[in-house]
């Protein structure tokens, strides 16, 4: 029995026009690798500003509270809310009619001591003619020694009781000024020209004004206001008399371009604003007080010539603590801080060849977005603020 071989059959023309066209020129293969894709910041020059920002309420720079010495029923009330008053302009009228009657009565008191003066003021001429008889007549020895003593006691004693009168009127009069004070009083006059922010009485209201003064409107200039911000503790070592400030109102943010009042700053108050009610010897270590947030008072003026501010007005403040103009300005989140090193820190820059290079970079003044940087990094270089990874890659592989 024999056996025979199979041909072996080579390939079609087809392949092996492939096998030759892969093997000459290679292969183009697929894989899954990961390509990195970086964000990219232009680096250029601008301006940074170091703020420390805070919640202030717009106040009348010059007010004043007018309020009644007297007591009794208000008969007339001659201004309103939003009138513009003038100095001395005459606003609000009390009933007058108990002072008057105490006037009245002191007058009276006064004028019977000035008649009990003139009686004694005669009185008092008679007792010396009768002295000086009584003298001419010792010296002929024409009297006895005791009318003479009995006369000169009734002069000096006339002179007394007339001493006595003129300090009773003194002291009359004076309090007759003050009772005449008092009916003053019923009228009351604006003390400044300005305008009337509020009015806290009624005509007809009745006032006692036996133990405080009742308060029944407040004139306030409008022309300068003050802002009285709310600094926290944090924040407010790093705020100085003369620091420059600026601010916005919150009705102005619907705006394209919210209007800004620029000031600087007038005074720090050295202590926290008491919370109403609070008792003058409030105990600050106990624990409800310790874990209350602790705030201070920034005053700073601004004028308000053309009416926009108005009393209450809540004020969006920041104050400026560094200022940097025309300076090399980078994202805060494209640097990465130096451990041990204050001020330094580090940046990823893409080279001419889109490769990421780190650099040691100084930094200056800081906001809350951007960093000046000294040194390190120029206008114009490409900063990487982040990166990311995808697939789908190409590779090209030659045998």
């Amino acid at each position: 029995m024999s056996t025979r071989k199979r041909p072996v059959r080579l390939m079609g023309a087809p392949g092996l026009i492939l096998a030759a066209a892969l093997m000459a020129v290679g292969v183009f293969w697929w894989t899954t690798t990961d390509a990195t894709t970086y964000d990219t910041h232009v680096v250029k020059r601008s301006d940074i500003e170091a703020t420390v920002t805070a919640i202030g309420t717009l106040q009348p720079r010059r007010y004043v509270d007018v309020g009644a010495q007297v007591s009794g029923q208000i008969m007339r009330l001659h201004v309103q809310p939003g009138d513009a008053v003038e100095r001395g302009k005459l606003m609000v009228e009390i009933d007058p009619s108990v002072q008057q009657a105490t006037v009245d009565a002191g007058r009276a008191e006064i004028a019977g001591l000035r008649a009990q003066l003139a009686d004694e003021q005669a009185q008092a001429r008679l007792a010396n003619q009768q002295l000086a008889r009584q003298r001419a007549m010792a010296r002929e020895g024409a009297t006895r020694e005791e009318d003479l003593q009995m006369a000169q006691a009734t002069a000096i004693s006339a002179q007394a009781r007339i001493d006595h009168l003129r300090a009773q009127i003194d002291r009359t009069q004076a309090t007759q000024r003050a009772e005449e004070a008092r009916l003053g009083y019923t009228r009351i006059y604006a003390p400044m020209a300005g305008t009337v922010v509020s009015v806290d009485a009624r005509e007809g209201q009745t006032l006692n004004a036996t133990y405080q003064t009742p308060n029944i409107l407040r004139i306030a200039d409008l022309s300068g206001m003050t802002v009285w911000t709310e600094v926290s503790e944090a924040d407010v070592r790093r705020v100085k008399p003369d620091m420059p400030v600026y601010f916005s109102t919150l009705g102005g943010q619907s705006d394209a371009t919210p209007r800004r009042w620029e000031s600087r700053v007038r005074q720090v108050l050295p202590a926290p604003p008491k919370p109403e009610g609070a008792a003058s010897t409030s105990d600050s270590t106990t624990p409800a007080a310790a874990t209350k947030a602790v705030v201070y008072t920034v005053l700073f003026d601004v004028d308000n010539a053309d009416g926009e501010l108005m009393p209450q007005m809540t004020a969006q403040v920041s104050f400026i603590t560094a200022l940097a103009r025309d300076t090399i300005a980078v994202p805060l989140s494209a640097l990465t801080a130096a451990p041990d090193a204050p001020g330094r820190y580090t940046a990823r820059v893409l080279d001419d060849a889109g490769r990421p290079q780190t650099r040691n970079v100084h930094v200056g003044t800081r906001s809350r977005h951007l960093a000046e940087i000294l040194d390190g990094v120029e206008a114009g270089d490409r900063l990487v603020t982040a990166e990311s990874t995808g697939d789908g890659g190409m590779r090209w592989f030659q045998w």
